[in-house]
């Protein structure tokens, strides 16, 4: 991984210091990991569960074919997981995880739940606006943490997070589950080992048809929901049912750009061996007037990389995604029967290399004519290296897998993938394609010092002061 000073550093004007956790515990595959979830959400939950990996969590939370009897081997060593403590501001919701983890204690501050001296790791499921200070604040009660992407709300955030993990030598994974996909892994080794040729343009998309939840008027919040709590440190605003639908709302998340598009980002990164863009550009719009919410419905960012161009595409009103099928091959969140509505295209001088969640297949180079007026053959791969041949295959849906790394990570005190530096640059890309669109312009990334050099305008989107009470953490 290519780290600069801006990773490397520990101390800084304006940044939180930290104090020194307490001695960690050293965990034996005899020793019961207890586990807090913060966020009792469908996502935390699902996480949750998968962790704890008992035969009946895989069989009611994996994919189908787990429920075919087709459980990939390495999932099947118990865990020796608990979940023995749950935290949510919304009671009914911590009430239904409690369904399935009968035995665990309940929290309404997350605060309360990290103090418990027998809750090993938590998992942070919470929407973006939280995670910042919720992951310092865990790793300073010396708690590994499995944390939910996107990593960060906003840029400036990154630091002070990186600070808490490696200051309190905590373990802490990002929910970036494509590091655990098989596929993903032997996708970087053809590309980086040249048998795609030079790769110079990649093609990033995210295209999902949602109807969305019609505007409704405000309202009381429920009884048992702390809303106050709920918004934390973002704007104080009155309470809207739509608004528990976060991720259409950019107080609380950055869009389909840093939902969808952190995870190709991420895969990007591991499949180039690069993380780091120069310049960043982005125009986009909202076409729905009859949803609520205010994210974009279509985006376009341009990312120049020093070896390479990447085009990220999002729409929120189409599915369809690139078209274009292998017969008999699953792709990821496909419905229609001509849809692929999202990926990853690697565009090489010795072929194509299309991966998404769940598969990847290659095409050899195109060779042939154009318009007519025909062209030279596709260049020959370098000596001794055979055509990129024609192939597809799938897997499962990596996040069973993701899951168990990450119990292993914790038990054998090592660095999981991604970790900490390689989570806040994959987030880093879709925050710094959103400071592109809001100033209308071409925008210079500085990775060393992790700013927008000279560009006032630019700089006043890297953070949004925390609202008090909320501020539980300082950030300058």
């Amino acid at each position: 991984m290519q780290r600069r000073e801006f990773l490397k550093s520990s101390a800084g004007a304006g940044f939180a210091t930290f104090t020194a956790a307490s001695a960690r515990r050293v965990y034996g595959a005899n020793n019961r990991l207890n586990v807090g979830l913060i966020g009792c959400g469908g996502r935390g939950v699902l996480v949750a569960r998968l962790m704890r990996g008992t035969p009946e969590d895989i069989q009611a939370m994996a994919p189908a074919s787990y429920r075919e009897g087709k459980m990939d081997p390495r999932l099947a060593a118990p865990r020796n997981v608990a979940i023995n403590a749950l935290c949510d501001v919304y009671g009914s919701r911590m009430e239904s995880a409690k369904r399935w983890t009968p035995e665990a204690r309940t929290f309404s501050d997350f605060r309360k739940l990290l103090e418990q001296k027998d809750v090993d790791a938590v998992i942070l499921a919470t929407p973006d606006h939280w995670h910042a200070q919720m992951l310092i604040l865990a790793c300073q009660a010396a708690k590994d943490v499995y944390l939910e992407k996107p990593v960060m709300y906003r840029l400036r955030e990154a630091r002070p997070m990186i600070e808490a993990v490696r200051n309190n030598k905590r373990i802490v994974m990002i929910g970036t589950q494509h590091r655990s996909g098989d596929h993903f892994a032997q996708a970087a080794k053809i590309v980086q080992s040249g048998q795609l040729g030079e790769v110079k343009f990649i093609r990033v998309w995210n295209c999902v048809l949602t109807g969305g939840n019609p505007p409704v008027p405000d309202s009381d919040p429920p009884p048992d929901l702390d809303w106050d709590f709920w918004l934390g440190p973002a704007p104080k605003v009155p309470f809207n049912r739509a608004r528990l639908s976060y991720r259409n709302f950019m107080d609380y998340t950055n869009g389909i750009i840093s939902d969808y598009g952190n995870h190709r980002f991420d895969s990007v990164h591991q499949i180039m061996g690069k993380e780091i863009p120069m310049k960043v550009s982005s125009s986009g719009g909202r076409l729905s007037r009859l949803t609520a919410g205010d994210i974009l419905d279509y985006q376009l960012a341009t990312y120049e990389y020093p070896d390479f161009l990447l085009s990220y595409e999002a729409i929120m009103y189409n599915g369809h995604g690139v078209g274009g099928r292998t017969p008999g091959m699953r792709y990821y969140g496909m419905r229609g029967e001509y849809d692929r509505p999202h990926g990853m295209a690697f565009y090489g001088t010795n072929g194509t290399l299309f991966v998404d969640r769940i598969g990847m297949e290659a095409f050899p180079p195109v060779t042939g004519g154009r318009g007519g007026r025909g062209m030279a053959d596709a260049p020959a791969p370098p000596a001794g290296q055979k055509p990129l041949e024609r192939f597809w295959m799938n897997e499962d849906e990596p996040t069973p897998l993701h899951t168990k790394n990450f119990v292993d990570c914790v038990r054998e005190r090592r660095d999981p993938s991604p970790n900490i530096e390689t989570g806040v640059r994959a987030t880093a890309i879709s925050l710094i394609g959103n400071v592109a669109f809001w100033t209308g312009r071409k925008l210079t990334w500085d990775d060393k010092t992790w700013s927008f050099p000279g560009d006032k305008e630019a700089e006043k989107y890297t953070f949004r002061p925390y609202r008090k009470p909320w501020d539980l953490v300082k950030i300058g």
